[in-house]
């Protein structure tokens, strides 16, 4: 396979070149104008309704919890490393390309979390089975079967080869071993243990553990960061001043940084805000399925605020410690990067609480992605292949730490890429059906006013 690299090179670096990025962010600009900047106007709601929807309606979990397992599959290693890795090559200004690109998948994962609810259906053990499988198939209609299995297939393929597995347990296993010592059996073999009890119970286990374990990480990890923003308080003006500049106007070479046209930060900022937030590539919409909601609407504004608090947040905060601090400018890359940031703030200790987010990320994204393979496993199989599929998830979890061959992480973003491009269709054609629900909820809820109607003419139902 190693054989195969350039040729794959070759393909990724088309499949995450300007024809994605455009639909990506394209179809979110798309959403945003016709939804009358919702992620702005709805803001303050979608967050009031993380802790106060009713949960009323057919789910299996409650939207906190559905909302957890998104954010566990989303807040990963692309907050501490990929942030980092755009920073490192594109400059400061990729973080507000990556604000950008968060701004519009707002609307983007608003639409996925509205129509995950509006088309979900049930299993044959009367669980709830939701996502762009469903919605393609339902909303589009039968004669788009072909592309709901297409993004059933790389679901499963990104769950067991990409996001899901291989980068998140080298992350674990090489982090333990550099910070704290452990050898990489013994965390692979903890790991795996820890994995295999809490997948094998399902959707459940998965949402209690999640909604306990995100917020304390999402809390430590923004505790950490505002305690290094305020020691470098008087830095921060001109720390955003220079975000705003280098995007427009690039970034000369500094230190060991080699510099950054304005096409580098671009790029490097919405990929890495796209992987981080995963607004667009189908993901989040599974989880969103099963929450207890009679509202596709609301489940949208919920679901909405995951890419507002995984990148507009948590990314910003890794973001701005790297610039305050200027090791940006340094040597360092990767993770390395930004241990070198909270140890300039917190020394030894700073290196030691970052390794615990680095872990608590990776390890959640590891559950949230299990859940997303198993309910695409169960589409195109049935119940019957949910065991198979957790058997070979764990098996590759085990031997993930060990796996360092580069075809495979290629190939891997490929594949996330393919996952993006059914569901982007979908959305796009299924914006009608977007507006109407979004319209229908807000003037139920007496919140829409005449001059604020939106054009719905175009809905596919």
């Amino acid at each position: 396979m190693e054989s195969f690299i350039p040729m794959l090179n070759a393909i990724d670096s088309f499949m995450w070149g300007p024809p994605l990025i455009t639909l990506l962010v394209g179809t979110g600009i798309y959403l945003t104008l016709r939804l009358k900047l919702l992620q702005v106007v709805r803001l303050p709601k979608a967050l009031s309704l993380i802790f106060k929807a009713k949960n009323h309606g057919e789910g299996d979990v409650s939207s906190f919890k559905a909302l957890c397992v998104a954010l566990a599959a989303t807040v990963g290693t692309g907050n501490i490393v990929g942030v980092a890795t755009a920073v490192k090559i594109g400059g400061p200004g990729a973080i507000f390309w990556m604000w950008m690109a968060a701004f519009f998948g707002m609307a983007t994962k608003y639409a996925e979390g509205l129509l995950a609810v509006k088309y979900r259906s049930t299993d044959a053990k009367g669980n709830i089975a939701g996502g762009p499988m469903y919605y393609i198939r339902q909303g589009m209609g039968e004669k788009y079967k072909p592309l709901a299995t297409f993004f059933a297939a790389a679901t499963i393929l990104v769950a067991y080869f990409g996001i899901g597995t291989f980068p998140q347990v080298n992350a674990i296993v090489d982090s333990a071993e550099i910070s704290f010592g452990l050898s990489k059996v013994l965390t692979g073999a903890v790991l795996t243990i820890l994995i295999a009890a809490i997948t094998i119970g399902g959707l459940q286990s998965i949402a209690k553990v999640a909604s306990k374990v995100i917020p304390f990480m999402a809390v430590m990890y923004i505790t950490i960061s505002l305690g290094l923003i305020v020691m470098n308080l008087d830095g921060v003006p001109a720390a955003v001043a220079l975000i705003f500049e280098s995007a427009f106007t690039g970034t000369a070479a500094a230190g060991g940084f080699a510099g950054s046209t304005i096409m580098m930060a671009m790029q490097n900022g919405i990929a890495r805000g796209v992987f981080s937030n995963e607004s667009g590539l189908g993901s989040a919409p599974i989880a969103a399925a099963a929450a207890k909601t009679k509202e596709p609407a609301e489940q949208g504004l919920i679901s909405m605020t995951g890419t507002f608090i995984d990148t507009l947040i948590i990314c910003t905060m890794t973001g701005l410690a790297l610039v305050l601090t200027g090791v940006w400018q340094g040597d360092a890359a990767g993770a390395a990067m930004t241990s070198a940031a909270f140890a300039s703030a917190y020394g030894v200790l700073g290196s030691s609480l970052l390794t615990i987010a680095l872990v608590l990320f990776a390890f959640t994204t590891i559950l949230g992605w299990n859940y997303y393979g198993e309910r695409a496993c169960i589409y195109l199989f049935g119940t019957k292949g949910v065991m198979p599929y957790r058997i070979i998830f764990i098996a590759l979890i085990a031997s993930g730490g060990f796996l360092k061959l580069e075809a495979i992480w290629i190939l891997a973003d490929i594949v996330n890429g393919l996952m993006a491009i059914p569901n982007l269709i979908a959305l796009i054609a299924l914006s009608g059906v977007v507006v109407a629900e979004t319209e229908s909820y807000l003037a139920r809820k007496g919140e829409l006013d005449e001059d604020e109607k939106v054009d719905h003419s175009a809905i596919t139902e």
